[in-house]
This record gives structure tokens, C-alpha cells and sequence, in this order.
């Protein structure tokens, strides 16, 4: 599937944002130009069953495949958030990026602070202002506009692709390219345990306290200050 793309920027090196489950390519409205700014060309996709990228069926590996169908192979950085993150992580090896990131990446229920169905994620199609501030406390008028935005056009099948018994654990074995995870230190996908676990297999890992799952939203400083060296 050729997913609809978004593009920011005429550097010299190429970056590509992937997106979190409920959103697209709009979560980046402050990263891309960030990027820009660093001499990027940046490349943000709608996941299939997002935005404006089309519909179908749903699943952990079929995101990754049309992230190989879509994006260019070797591009300098990757980026990729929650969903993003795990879809990213499956295409590495086609992708072959020079650097990936994965924020607060939606691999594993096992060994995590508390095991998290995507299922759960249906009770937001519907999801008011004020349920998006009150999970969102640190957001701003800006995103939470965007983010009631992105719900409305998001295909509630793509968490029921990865529920039930399609939650496994993800989980790299090893980093194909160098690689950091990004933790969100208010997040509730990874523990201590689970974070030495990720360097022991060869990722850096670095926390960024007191931001929420999506950490480019919650904290944008912190969340830039995070990708210090990676960029």
C-alpha cells in the first residue's frame, strides 16, 4: 500500500516521522520544522487506516510493509513514535536507515509496567475536549485540536488489528542500524527492568522525566534535548 506522505523542507539528508495509533502525519507540526531547520528534508506518512492514507486490512507487519513500500531506503534518520515506533522496527532491516529512534515504541506487553490492549484505544473515537485535555494536562490548544482532528479521521480497526491475540512481544532482539529508545519517564509501556533489558541488546536508551507516551507533545524541549547527538 503507498501511504499518503506529507513533506517539509529541501535539505541535504533525508528524515521520516512515522506516527503513533490515532494520529498522522500532523503530530509532527513542531518536530518536522525543528528538523528543517537542522538541514533535513522530512518525509511524514499516514499509517494505512490514518489520515489520509487508505484503509484495509490491519496488522503489525503490514504496517512495516508499507512503510518499505512507501519511504526511500537509507534515508538519515528514522523516527518513529508508539505504533510508529513498532512498524519502524519491523522495516529496519528493508529500510536500512542510518540512524533510527523510537520513541516510546509500542513493542511488548511483557516485562512492562502494566500490559495495555490497543482495544482500550476505541473509547477515544469519541473522545471530547475535555477527555483529551484531562488525559493531555500538558498539551496545548494547538494539539488538542490536532489530535481531535486526527481521531475523527482514524480507522478504529487498526487497534483491533493488534489486540487480542496479536499482542505479542515485539521486542527487537538487536538494533540493524544504531538506534535509541526514547522513554517517556510518565509512560506506562516500559519499566527499569525492561529499559537495562533494551541495552543489553545493544540500544541507548535515554529517559525523558516527566513527559508523558507522547513525548514530542507532553515536552517538546525535552523531547529534542533527548535526540541530542542523534540528529
Amino acid at each position: 500500500m503507498k501511504l499518503h506522505t506529507h513533506e517539509w523542507g529541501t535539505g541535504d539528508r533525508t528524515a521520516v516521522l512515522i506516527h503513533g495509533m490515532m494520529s498522522d502525519h500532523r503530530t509532527w507540526h513542531r518536530v518536522a520544522p525543528a528538523l528543517v531547520d537542522r538541514g533535513y528534508r522530512v518525509i511524514g506518512v499516514d499509517l494505512r487506516g490514518h489520515g489520509r492514507s487508505p484503509r484495509g486490512d490491519y496488522g503489525a507487519e503490514l504496517f512495516a510493509d508499507d512503510l518499505v513500500d512507501t519511504l526511500p531506503a537509507g534515508a538519515d534518520l528514522a523516527l518513529g513514535h508508539s505504533l510508529g515506533g513498532l512498524a519502524l522496527s519491523l522495516a529496519a532491516e528493508r529500510l536500512r536507515p542510518r540512524r533510527a529512534v523510537y520513541s516510546d515504541p509500542a513493542w511488548s506487553p511483557v516485562g512492562t509496567g502494566q500490559v495495555v490492549d490497543p482495544a482500550v484505544f476505541l473509547t477515544f473515537k469519541d473522545a471530547s475536549r475535555d477527555m483529551v485535555r484531562a488525559f493531555n494536562p500538558r498539551w496545548d490548544d494547538a494539539d488538542i485540536d490536532l489530535e481531535l482532528a486526527t481521531v475523527a479521521a482514524w480507522d478504529t480497526g487498526t487497534a483491533l488489528g493488534l489486540s487480542g491475540a496479536h499482542l505479542v512481544d515485539r521486542t527487537p532482539e538487536r538494533p540493524v542500524v544504531p538506534s535509541l529508545v526514547q522513554i517517556a519517564g510518565e509512560g506506562f509501556l516500559f519499566t527499569e527492568e525492561a529499559a537495562k533489558e533494551l541495552r543489553t541488546r545493544g540500544f541507548e536508551v535515554r529517559t525523558v522525566p516527566g513527559a508523558g507516551h507522547t513525548i514530542h507533545r507532553d515536552d517538546f524541549e525535552g523531547f529534542m534535548a533527548g535526540l541530542e547527538g542523534w540528529l
